[in-house]
């Protein structure tokens, strides 16, 4: 019995589920990526995205696939960023 509860909480917990971004938080997220592209032209480490905080709209870049958010922190991909859509 506990092994397949726990089979199936391994399952739920690759799926990725869709998260809905609020647009300012995205806008913001792209400032703060293309500001950092422009001071930076020549840095080699791709970042993996960046680390909004939702209330004051301030960020930074990270280069962790998976990183420690505090409570009104979101992270927004690069993927998000790049492509302009809101998943």
């Amino acid at each position: 019995m506990y092994v397949a509860q726990a089979g199936q909480n391994d399952r739920t917990s690759q799926i990725d589920f869709p998260t809905l971004l609020d647009p300012k938080v995205l806008r913001a997220a792209r400032q703060i990526y293309h500001n950092h592209c422009e001071v930076n032209p020549n840095l080699v480490q791709r970042t993996t995205g960046v680390i909004v905080n939702q209330l004051t709209l301030r960020g930074m870049l990270t280069f962790s696939s998976k990183p420690v958010l505090l409570p009104h922190e979101c992270f927004i991909t690069l993927n998000q960023i790049e492509s302009g859509m809101l998943i």
